[in-house]
């Protein structure tokens, strides 16, 4: 490999190496707050789109329904959820976040913002450019790559 040239194998291999960073800093930070992924997955979904169906939350998530409800349940019993009836149609609940689960992901975030300065902030535009522009690619190949292995 001539000098300088990044192998498909190493990238990949860093790539992982990244997702066990990231993946353990989730766990550990959501663990602060009480929460698992999961939990955290599903306020964060409720704090970006708003109100929404358990069936609806389901599919944002790629679970079950039936995953979906013990999540709410577990949610709902530590006060950051409610459920209440969907205006349009009864047979249906809407999930939103209370006061409680609002500050609490709207902490989340804060933290997250927080670790993106740490990361990038002192790092230059066409840097951190070429970085987001090089995630997008992997992150659209591996996305056609998942999908056609359904």
């Amino acid at each position: 490999m001539p000098e300088g040239a990044v192998s498909a194998s190493v990238s990949l291999d860093r790539l992982f190496e990244l997702a066990e960073v990231l993946g353990s800093m989730m766990e550990r930070g959501v663990a602060a707050h009480g929460l698992t992924r999961a939990r955290a997955g599903l306020l964060w979904a409720l704090f970006h789109d708003g109100p929404m169906t358990q069936r609806a939350l389901a599919g944002q998530l790629g679970v079950t329904p039936r995953n979906v409800t013990g999540l709410i349940d577990a949610l709902e019993a530590d006060g950051l959820v409610a459920r209440t009836p969907h205006p349009a149609d009864r047979r249906a609940t809407l999930v939103s976040l209370t006061e409680s689960g609002r500050a609490l992901t709207a902490g989340l975030r804060e933290g997250r913002d927080e670790l993106a300065v740490e990361l990038f902030g002192d790092m230059p535009a066409a840097q951190l450019a070429a970085i987001y522009d090089g995630l997008e690619t992997v992150i659209t190949r591996l996305r056609t790559i998942d999908q056609a292995s359904r």
